[in-house]
């Protein structure tokens, strides 16, 4: 790989201090979510019906890759990992996208995309400039795989799906992230009535 391709995959959009800053406020970030759901929540059936289906396929995404993602021992690179470098990521938005829908709230959706823009995304290039120090290969990676938008895979591989991983990277517990927000959106909704 010459200089110039180097650069171009390793470029960031954030200064390192602005994303070490925001990816301690995480956290944070996740309670003024969950606060703007609360408050700013007024779903209908019609918006349930089209938001929730829309979460199921983004949490479907996130425990595929979560099968896939031996954290920093082995670079990621089969099931979603192959069409897109961060599918747990894209399977948040994804879910986030659906929760929006279904909570019938511009404010929330201003909410979220604020919170992604200003923290995630910077916790992103984070992550990936500490994948290229653990893994030599990252950048042959990088300059062939998407960071959100999926492509062409990046090879053919054999390695599976595995249960061990996904119970291991603790990805059941998005699912009942998911199951409560649904269940206080019915209560919502049924509430409103």
């Amino acid at each position: 790989m010459n200089r110039a391709q180097t650069r171009a995959a390793s470029r960031y959009w954030f200064p390192k201090l602005y994303a070490d800053f925001v990816q301690r406020l995480r956290v944070a970030s996740g309670f003024l979510l969950l606060i703007a759901f609360a408050w700013f929540s007024h779903p209908s059936i019609a918006s349930l019906a089209a938001g929730l289906p829309i979460s199921v396929c983004g949490l479907f995404l996130r425990g595929w890759a979560a099968g896939h993602l031996a954290k920093d021992r082995e670079l990621a690179t089969s099931g979603p990992y192959a069409y897109v470098r961060n599918p747990l990521y894209m399977g948040t938005v994804i879910v986030a996208l659906g929760i929006v829908i279904a909570c019938r709230s511009a404010w929330m959706a201003l909410v979220f995309a604020a919170v992604f823009l200003l923290v995630y995304l910077p916790v992103v290039e984070l992550e990936e400039q500490h994948l290229r120090d653990i893994f030599a290969d990252y950048d042959g990676y990088a300059l062939r795989v998407r960071r959100f938008l999926p492509g062409s895979p990046f090879r053919v591989s054999d390695r599976r799906f595995s249960w061990p991983l996904y119970r291991h990277n603790e990805e059941y517990k998005a699912g009942g992230g998911f199951l409560i927000a649904a269940a206080w959106l019915f209560w919502c909704c049924i509430g409103s009535r």
